[in-house]
């Protein structure tokens, strides 16, 4: 598992002629990133006078930025794998027309497991962002900027995203499904854009 290997493994890969670990996988990498400095906010908060009224708050969102940044964690390597499993497909012998009609099952099949993932990985960014912006209003304000960041990896990562979601949907054959996914993506980068400006806004102002 990559998330097991040291970060040079992940980069090397990355910059190779392999098919994985590609935009999926970095865009989960970045997501984690962003949950990773909510967390680091609210390690900086938790325990100080200053902000003891807060601290329940902060104990809860901690939690939740955890729990995210793993599941983001395991998101790299699930989209590694369900590209692995793509790419087999199209690997897939076609010179009859049972095999044609075999592959063109499979294929929608597989492009639809790697359509979910990035989708899942867009779902997420947004909850990454919602975390971000509790982090810059109860958090530390000597850690206010990492939240800034944080939002900024989360738009990122749901622009990433939404582009992997994109260039498989232009390939399924199904366009209930490509509809329904597409949208709830298009709202999930709204989402996160009016967080990013909101967030970045706070920011700022903290800082002064």
């Amino acid at each position: 598992m990559y998330i097991e290997q040291p970060i040079r493994h992940f980069l090397d890969k990355l910059a190779s002629k392999s098919p994985e670990p590609g935009g999926g996988s970095v865009a989960a990498l970045t997501g984690s990133l962003g949950a990773g400095l909510v967390s680091m906010v609210c390690s900086l908060t938790l325990g100080k006078e200053k902000y003891k009224d807060v601290q329940l708050q902060v104990e809860a969102l901690i939690k939740e930025s955890e729990k995210l940044r793993i599941e983001m964690q395991d998101l790299i390597q699930k989209d590694t794998e369900v590209y692995g499993g793509l790419s087999e497909v199209y690997k897939m012998p076609k010179n009859t027309d049972a095999e044609k009609a075999a592959r063109t099952v499979k294929m929608q099949e597989a492009l639809k497991k790697a359509c979910q993932v990035p989708f899942e990985i867009g779902l997420k960014s947004l909850e990454v962002a919602q975390l971000a912006q509790r982090a810059a209003e109860i958090g530390n304000v000597a850690a206010v900027s990492d939240a800034g960041v944080a939002v900024l990896l989360a738009q990122a990562c749901a622009q990433s995203a939404a582009l992997n979601v994109k260039i498989n949907v232009n390939s399924i054959k199904d366009d209930a499904y490509n509809k329904e996914t597409w949208s709830k993506m298009e709202a999930v980068l709204k989402q996160v854009a009016a967080l990013e400006k909101t967030v970045m806004e706070t920011t700022y102002r903290k800082m002064g």
